[in-house]
């Protein structure tokens, strides 16, 4: 009997401790409550979102910013050079077989003027009709083509300018540069039907890519949407505007008893669905009009002969040569790139050669995950380059990585949102142009840029935002330490498929690339042309560019960096 009682009694015992325990824990969480509740009524409401007076955050891409009427201007005018042609009423619901087929369509190499041979410093040009899938020619402008002249026995290539008639005829010009054949390459990225599709989704729905933020106090937590442009007349926001550029970003406020200021992280959480229509999507089949080869009229080669020593000064009007309508930024030969602007290219083909180049100096690299291939290639590629574990997220950094013995110093920072990589936390959610503003500067400091690849999906009036405020940083950073090598970097062709154009197509590519340079022209800065590098490779198109084409551009900057001497 008493066995029996002992065990009734140990059962109690338990039962009453847990009951204890349990009372105690949910006081403990009430008075948690409790004080999170006055910090949230005692904490300053402003933190949260400013007043917004339109739906969508992104019509207000003029505030959080001074511009200057030159910037005005600028900004106008650059919106006007990427500006679409004008297309027929209804183009976007063109039947399928009215549209741009480049199984239908040619192009021809045109005689040289005059009827005379080919030379090595003379201009080539092609014409290209276009036709849509019944076979008849196309009466108005706006496809999206490249061009590329190159000889793959001699490892050379050259980008092409296309200019558009705005008649459904086109011309694809290129720069006589080497000696031997040469094959005219013309490929159709999009229709011009496509391109109307990809205009009205950059402009129409910006929120393409899709960010969040995770916002934790104690035990609370809660995931709430972020972006650049959010409906505003759904749910209060965040304002994470940074105070020092005014670079807008919002999270919609949580719904739980948690403050703005609890937000710890920023990631991407995938993609909108049904971006496009079912007809719409007949637009952008691979192999069939997206990013699909036109084939030549006869010949697509011509022999290039030396270029001429004695040229005659007057020649007959009907052999006058046609102007040089294109300057392209370099080509490649031999499978080295080969600068037409203001530097002589070296080859540094052996770390030893880098580290003597980079002996004494700091790098820093801001950007994306195209300037980041720069750092991961000089840390494989230089044996006495260590890299520093700062147990940063892989994509994202900041990485460091150091030479002692030749007191080298590399420094990798992703860029501010919008950055579509894995959860990053927000003390590391660094604005390109404030982190400039915090180097000191000097002949002993390269700084590289390169932003873009994240900005596909938003209008161009964004982009323009961000460049406008590195680019002071920029001029600053020139005007304090004027010996410092600054580097931008520019956009670079990528692989294109049905479910990727929607979103970051080559045509959204090429616009900033054409903003980038734009903006920093006739800065002292050093241009890597990331377009043309890739279009006139031979490798295939990849956010990431291939090893091959990423040692030429580290060549490019070297060569900058430690100049030829005379």
């Amino acid at each position: 009997m008493w066995k029996c009682l002992s065990k009734y009694v140990c059962i109690f015992l338990l039962l009453a401790l847990s009951g204890v325990f349990f009372l105690f824990r949910n006081i403990s969480i009430l008075e948690w409550k409790l004080d999170l509740c006055i910090w949230e009524l005692c904490s300053n409401h402003s933190e949260g979102p400013t007043p917004l007076d339109h739906n969508q955050s992104c019509n207000h891409l003029g505030q959080g910013q001074e511009r200057t009427p030159e910037e005005a201007l600028e900004e106008h005018d650059l919106l006007e050079s990427i500006a679409c042609p004008e297309l027929p009423p209804r183009s976007m619901s063109t039947p399928l077989e009215q549209t741009s087929d480049p199984a239908h369509s040619l192009f021809a190499v045109l005689p040289a003027v005059g009827g005379r041979e080919w030379h090595v410093g003379d201009q080539l040009e092609s014409l290209v009709i276009m036709k849509d899938f019944q076979g008849r020619p196309k009466s108005h402008g706006g496809d999206f083509l490249l061009a590329r002249l190159h000889s793959p026995e001699l490892g050379a290539g050259v980008a092409g300018q296309v200019l558009d008639h705005q008649n459904g005829t086109y011309s694809a010009i290129f720069l006589l540069l080497w000696e031997g054949s040469v094959q005219v390459e013309v490929t159709l990225v999009h229709p011009s039907e496509a391109v109307a599709v990809l205009r009205n989704l950059r402009e129409e729905q910006p929120n393409r890519v899709l960010y969040k933020s995770l916002f934790r106090y104690g035990l609370l937590s809660e995931t709430t949407m972020c972006n650049l442009c959010l409906p505003t007349n759904q749910e209060p926001l965040c304002n994470y505007t940074d105070p020092h550029t005014g670079e807008p970003w919002y999270c919609y406020k949580p719904k739980q008893l948690l403050s703005c200021d609890t937000r710890i992280n920023h990631f991407k959480a995938g993609y909108q669905k049904d971006l496009i229509t079912d007809k719409e999507a007949l637009l952008f089949q691979s192999g069939v009009n997206l990013k699909t080869r036109i084939q030549a009229k006869g010949s697509a080669s011509v022999t290039v002969l030396p270029k001429k020593k004695d040229k005659p000064e007057v020649e007959s009007s009907h052999a006058k040569p046609a102007p040089v309508r294109t300057t392209p930024s370099g080509y490649y030969f031999q499978g080295s790139w080969q600068s037409l602007g203001d530097v002589v290219m070296r080859q540094f083909n052996d770390p030893t050669a880098i580290t003597q180049c980079l002996k004494g100096k700091v790098v820093y690299m801001y950007g994306d995950s195209t300037v980041r291939q720069y750092y991961e290639f000089l840390t494989k590629f230089l044996p006495e380059l260590k890299d520093f574990n700062l147990r940063s997220p892989v994509n994202a950094g900041p990485f460091m990585a150091v030479d002692i013995p030749h007191n080298i110093l590399l420094k990798y920072r992703s860029h501010g949102p919008p950055i579509t990589w894995n959860p990053l936390s927000i003390s590391q959610l660094r604005y390109v142009a404030n982190e400039l503003d915090g180097l000191a500067g000097g002949s002993d400091t390269v700084v590289v840029i390169s932003v873009w690849a994240h900005f596909s999906s938003f209008p161009v009036q964004v982009y323009i935002r961000r460049l406008r405020h590195i680019r002071r940083a920029v001029v600053r950073l020139l005007n304090r330490a004027p010996g410092t090598v600054v580097v931008v970097r520019s956009a670079n062709l990528r692989a294109q498929s049905l479910k990727e154009s929607p979103i970051v197509s080559d045509w959204f590519s090429v616009q900033l690339d054409g903003v980038i340079k734009a903006m920093f022209r006739g800065l002292n800065i050093k241009l890597v042309d990331a377009w043309e590098m890739t279009l006139a490779h031979h490798l295939p198109h990849n956010i990431h560019p291939h090893p091959p084409i990423i040692k030429n551009m580290i060549n490019t900057i070297l060569s900058h960096v430690c100049p030829v001497k005379n």
